[in-house]
């Protein structure tokens, strides 16, 4: 059977991973297909796509005449002048994750979808859902915001598939509808890209439509309200006792009482790296793999089996009884708040772009574990200004370069103020790109910077504080 895009005039919007993905999925539906991008260079990539009837054409600013279809990178604005002109000349406009959707539901078989959702903890849960999926026999891969785009999850042919959602993807995904889904959470981020809570809420609460069943964090008051908006069967987790239709932790054990009777699927010990964050991480992964009927032993399996992955709470050194902690994912307050209640005492590398969000909350929660704040990036006066507020007695540094050397010198002046038991902590709580190419490279600068410090000289006096 013909694809729906056979023949169609299709404009990719971005020349990014996800654009190469859907020109060559469209290429290969039969469209005839166009990217623009305002980057030659992410076009020169791209230039295979040529000898396949791609055309490459920089700098667009309106749709060409005859576009039937835009599909947009998930980056991009609604207000982008391109975007905009299409919506204005009546050309709908898609993102790649529903274009990999539509392009599913063409198949006779089409994979079945868990979807993953929220301000923190998205990849963790996904990487968590698909250990336990393949720990029950399951082909299934991780896919979406976690790396590899969705479309070509769906063009490989995988029956099940893990996909984590940003609330850009969810924003252009007007008809995905998941097997089963979770909100995990919802903290101030992106408002810069949404203009207020209540709009990044509504993108988030789209990956409820239409579910068979959605999952809902019993803990978090935001992920409760927007399930509301859920048609299907509703359950929910908590780390605290499960009641009917929870996940939950009793006596030590992560426990089903939404899909069994009271059901134990693993101890707290499976669950790693410790943490709350990452237990209800995992409560969520099992709800998903539970609501696609893998048995409870696969859930234990794939918990004990999973690999964290890099900048989460990674481990990078230990000397003269000081832990260095890489969190460099932690790109907003909301994911610093989990990284440093880890920790009784902390020297806190802190800053960055805060992307509109306020840090003061976060401060006041966690003054009493911080030993000292070195501060890194653009925003660091805001964070400045929350600890003379919040933890007057916290001696803090700034740091002005930037890139490696800014790390170098941050790292530096942290184990000036660790003492044996302390953990210096990158936990930026803003997003890298004033000083780096994205957090990986963060995290990177700080696991290098700690090796270059630790060889250089023994641990100087620890100042007082």
């Amino acid at each position: 059977m013909a694809s729906r895009f056979q023949g169609l005039h299709v404009l990719v919007a971005g020349a990014g991973v996800s654009g190469r993905s859907a020109a060559e999925a469209l290429l290969a539906a039969g469209a005839v297909v166009t990217v623009t991008d305002g980057s030659a260079d992410r076009l020169a990539a791209l230039a295979s796509l040529q000898s396949q009837g791609a055309e490459l054409v920089a700098g667009l600013d309106e749709p060409p005449a005859g576009t039937d279809l835009v599909v947009t990178s998930p980056g991009w604005r609604p207000d982008a002048p391109l975007l905009a002109a299409s919506a204005a000349a009546g050309v709908e406009v898609i993102g790649e994750v529903e274009l990999a959707w539509r392009l599913d539901q063409e198949k006779e078989s089409p994979a079945a979808w868990l979807a993953v959702t929220g301000t923190n903890g998205k990849t963790t849960t996904v990487s968590m859902l698909e250990s336990v999926l393949r720990a029950a026999g399951v082909d299934v891969v991780a896919c979406g915001n976690v790396g590899l785009p969705v479309v070509d999850a769906v063009r490989a042919g995988h029956a099940v598939l893990a996909v984590e959602l940003s609330s850009f993807q969810l924003h252009w995904s007007e008809s995905v509808a998941p097997r089963a889904a979770v909100v995990l959470n919802l903290a101030d981020d992106h408002l810069d890209w949404h203009g207020d809570l209540e709009a990044y809420g509504a993108a988030k609460a789209a990956v409820y439509a239409g579910n068979a069943v959605s999952v809902a964090n019993a803990d978090d008051a935001w992920s409760t309200r927007l399930v509301g908006s859920a048609e299907g069967r509703t359950v929910s987790f908590t780390l605290g006792a499960p009641g009917p239709d929870q996940l939950g932790v009793e006596d030590g054990q992560l426990v089903d009482r939404a899909f069994g009777d009271r059901v134990v699927l693993a101890s707290l010990g499976d669950v790693h790296p410790a943490g709350p964050h990452n237990v209800a991480n995992a409560l969520a992964a099992a709800a998903l793999a539970r609501a696609h009927g893998v048995p409870p032993e696969a859930v234990a399996e794939g918990l004990r089996s999973f690999q964290p992955g890099a900048h989460r709470s990674v481990h990078v050194a230990e000397a003269d009884g000081v832990s260095y902690v890489d969190d460099s994912k932690a790109t907003n307050p909301h994911a610093a708040h989990a990284a440093l209640r880890a920790h009784p005492r902390v020297v806190w590398i802190a800053g960055g772009l805060l992307k509109g969000a306020d840090v003061d909350e976060l401060v006041a929660a966690n003054a009493d574990r911080l030993a000292a704040a070195v501060l890194i990036g653009r925003d660091r006066e805001q964070f400045a200004t929350a600890l003379a507020r919040h933890a007057p007695d916290v001696p803090v540094r700034e740091v002005s370069t930037g890139d490696d050397a800014g790390m170098l010198q941050a790292v530096r002046l942290a184990r000036e103020f660790a003492r044996p038991g302390s953990v210096v902590l990158l936990a930026p709580a803003a997003a890298s790109m004033d000083m780096f190419t994205d957090y990986a490279h963060r995290g990177r600068a700080f696991a290098d910077a700690v090796r270059q410090v630790l060889a250089e000289t023994p641990a100087p006096p620890a100042h007082g504080g």
